[in-house]
C-alpha cells in the first residue's frame, strides 16, 4: 500500500495524532507527513504511505497558502487563542476598532511581503540543540533563537464577514517554514496594538488544494493517490528492463542523450511507466546516480 492522502486536519489534535489516525484506519505503520500543523489549526495535510514515505523530502519545502483570522489588541504566550494573555497594550475595545479601521493596510503589509526575516517562537516544534522549543517553553524557559530568512509571496486582507471589529482575515501565501502566529505578532506589532491568532487553516500545500482533501474520519485506501505525485515534477528517465533491478540495487545506469544537466533530480521509470527510484544526473560520467530506491 502506497501512496498519498490529501487529508482535511480537524481542530484540536496534532500532527502526529493525524498519521496515528491514518495508520490505524489504513493497517499499515509505513506513514509519514510533510509538514506540521498546530493542533487549534485545520487544513491540508499531505500524508505519505508506504513506499511514498522515501519521498517526504521532495514535498516539505512546498510553498504554502494559509487563510488566518487575526485578533487585534493582546498577544499571547503561544502566539494563538490557545496561549496565555499576555499584558494588555492599554488601549480598549472602540481605541482598538478605532486604529485598525484607519490603518493604512497595503503599506503595513507591503512590509511584510517578499523575503523578510523571521524569529521562530518558543511554542514550535523547532529544535535548538536537540530540543523542541515548546518542550522548554513549557517549563517556563526561553532561548535565543536564530532569525530565519522566508518568503512571503503574497499577503492580503480578505473578506472577514461577520467577524468582531477588532478582528481581520489574512490569506497568506508562503515558503515552507513560516510561522503565521508570528507574522500576525509582527503585524500587530507594527501597528502598535498586539495581536494573534484565533483561526489558522492551510488551503494548499505545494500543488494540493483543500478542495481535494478528505476528512479523517472518511478515508480508505481508495483515496490513496499516486505516489509519483510527490515527484511528477522532475524530469523522467526510462530504464531499460535489464537495468531495473540494477537500479534498485543501487547501480547507475549511464546515458548520453544530453537531456539532463549536472547534479538534476531525475525520476528513473521502468518500460512500464513503475517509478524505480529518483537519481541524480552526473555529468562528468554521464550517468545517473539512484539516490532514494522505491523498491
Amino acid at each position: 500500500m502506497d501512496g498519498l492522502l490529501i487529508i482535511d486536519k480537524p481542530a484540536g489534535i496534532t500532527s502526529h495524532d493525524v498519521v496515528a489516525w491514518v495508520r490505524r484506519a489504513l493497517k499499515t505503520k509505513r506513514v509519514g507527513h510533510t509538514g506540521t500543523l498546530d493542533p487549534f489549526a485545520t487544513g491540508v495535510m499531505v500524508v505519505l504511505v508506504g513506499k511514498a514515505t522515501r519521498l517526504a523530502q521532495f514535498l516539505d519545502k512546498d510553498e504554502k497558502e494559509y487563510e488566518a483570522l487575526c485578533q487585534f489588541g493582546f498577544e499571547t504566550d503561544t502566539g494563538d487563542k490557545s496561549g496565555k494573555q499576555k499584558a494588555e497594550g492599554g488601549m480598549g475595545n472602540e481605541k482598538i476598532a478605532e486604529t485598525l479601521e484607519n490603518t493604512d493596510w497595503e503599506a503595513i503589509l507591503q512590509g511584510f511581503r517578499g523575503e523578510i526575516q523571521q524569529t521562530p517562537p518558543m511554542y514550535s516544534a523547532k529544535k535548538v540543540e536537540g530540543k523542541k522549543l515548546y518542550e522548554l517553553a513549557r517549563q517556563g524557559i526561553e532561548i535565543e533563537r536564530k532569525v530565519v530568512t522566508i518568503n512571503v509571496r503574497e499577503l492580503e486582507i480578505i473578506a472577514s464577514g461577520c467577524v468582531p471589529t477588532s478582528n481581520r482575515r489574512i490569506r497568506v501565501v508562503c515558503s515552507a517554514g513560516t510561522y503565521i502566529r508570528t507574522l500576525a505578532e509582527d503585524i500587530g506589532r507594527e501597528i502598535g496594538v498586539g495581536a494573534h491568532l484565533t483561526e489558522l487553516r492551510r488551503i494548499r500545500s505545494g500543488r494540493f488544494g483543500i478542495d481535494e482533501a478528505v476528512s479523517l474520519d472518511a478515508i480508505t485506501d481508495n483515496d490513496l493517490r499516486p505516489m509519483e505525485l510527490a515527484v511528477d515534477h522532475l524530469p523522467h528517465f526510462v530504464l531499460r528492463e535489464d537495468r531495473v533491478a540494477k537500479t534498485l540495487n543501487g547501480m547507475s545506469t549511464r546515458d548520453l542523450s544530453g537531456a539532463f544537466t549536472d547534479g538534476q533530480q531525475i525520476r528513473m521509470n521502468s518500460p512500464d511507466g513503475d517509478l524505480i527510484a529518483i537519481g541524480v544526473f552526473d555529468d562528468t560520467e554521464k550517468v545517473v546516480q539512484p539516490k532514494v530506491v522505491l523498491g
